[in-house]
């Protein structure tokens, strides 16, 4: 892979009660991405303040702390060419009505309060994110048989 990087992606907790992990993943996958850390948990109080920290002070904070710990998250981190930007492509724009069809807001999302997936907007925002959630020990290492036909 020449531009092989990691992207973190959460499907937030409307995702998870819709029973949409699986979809996720599979579009994921399908794509040719890598999943190379997975865990559902839920997030606490101080981990959200923590992830949505540059959106102290906006008008739309409380609510946004509110929604990520009404339930269960899953946390991954992918790895592929160009993963940030490709997995950012994937979702679609935050507000599902803006989102393009095929994507997966635009898809499966209806409201952007609730728009099923967050995935980070840089490669600094996926470092900051991955190290947020996961520890190294936590990621896997391996090869898919099918790399070198994607990646050659």
């Amino acid at each position: 892979m020449q531009n092989r990087d990691r992207t973190f992606l959460m499907v937030k907790p409307d995702g998870v009660k819709r029973a949409l992990i699986g979809t996720v993943i599979s579009r994921l996958e399908n794509k040719g991405l890598k999943l190379i850390a997975m865990k559902l948990m839920q997030i606490s109080p101080e981990l959200a303040a923590r992830h949505y920290g540059e959106h102290q002070g906006k008008p739309f904070y409380d609510g946004l702390i509110e929604f990520i710990t009404s339930g269960p998250v899953v946390a991954m981190i992918w790895e592929g060419d160009d993963a940030v930007e490709m997995v950012r492509t994937m979702i679609g724009a935050t507000d599902p009505k803006r989102a393009a069809p095929g994507t997966m807001r635009g898809d499966l999302a209806v409201f952007m309060g609730k728009n099923i997936v967050h995935a980070s907007d840089s490669p600094a925002s996926a470092e900051r994110e991955m190290n947020l959630f996961f520890s190294n020990v936590e990621l896997c290492t391996y090869k898919l048989p099918h790399e070198n036909c994607l990646y050659d």
